[in-house]
């Protein structure tokens, strides 16, 4: 992934995220921080294409999205992106399986890498859900709206996984957990993270996340924006 002259401005507003050039290796794990109202979800908005820059371009596995229609975009998310919200955005009335069977809804490719028919993705949603803390005595006997907030969590993770995607965005993803099971947690996903080769570009105003990481951006709160890689 490759950012170059990627700006954001909204309308009536004197802000504006400006990031400067940015390159991610194949599997390379990058913690973006900064403070509230610094621009951290803009940025992933930016970089998933689902906001369109003022100015610039993102590229992804060698396609920039300035050459994309807004369909084109959406497809290629859907084949080679994982997204985890901050506010999760599951279906509390589907299990915990069917939430993450989801991740493959619009992705023949995905679906394909996670198996291709229904039993072999079924089988490797039920593995990335124990691979990420939650067992089988759990989501087995739930609807995904009455899991705890941690549980939710692990099951948009894993979500945002299933079909390996190349790149994983992950929105404040623990910022409801305590430092010990935030810790726990994120050691997982990673995990998780590197059997696949997926990329990481993580966001979080908790500084003392930054050590799981291969490198750190730090945004400025005052003039949204990087200030330091």
């Amino acid at each position: 992934m490759s950012t170059r002259s990627l700006r954001h401005a909204w309308p009536d507003a004197n802000t504006a995220v400006i990031l400067e050039d940015l390159e991610l290796a194949h599997g390379e794990r990058l913690f973006l921080c900064g403070p509230s109202g610094s621009g951290k979800s803009t940025v992933l908005g930016l970089l998933s294409g689902v906001l369109a820059p003022t100015g610039g371009d993102v590229t992804i596995l060698g396609v920039s999205f300035a050459s994309m229609a807004a369909r084109a975009r959406d497809r290629f998310r859907a084949n080679h992106l994982g997204y985890i919200f901050q506010q999760f955005n599951l279906l509390p009335f589907l299990t915990p399986v069917e939430n993450v069977l989801l991740g493959c809804a619009w992705s023949a490719e995905r679906s394909r890498r996670a198996g291709a028919t229904r039993a072999l993705m079924t089988r490797e949603a039920t593995r990335l859900l124990g691979a990420l803390g939650l067992g089988a005595q759990t989501w087995s006997r739930a609807r995904t709206g009455e899991l705890s907030v941690g549980q939710q969590q692990r099951v948009a993770a894993a979500r945002a996984l299933i079909g390996g995607p190349e790149l994983l965005l992950a929105d404040e993803p623990t910022s409801a957990l305590d430092a010990a099971s935030r810790d726990a947690f994120l050691k997982l996903l990673l995990g998780e993270c590197a059997r696949h080769g997926t990329g990481v570009v993580f966001v979080s105003h908790d500084l003392a996340l930054a050590r799981h990481f291969d490198r750190v951006v730090a945004l400025d709160g005052d003039t949204p924006g990087i200030l330091e890689s």
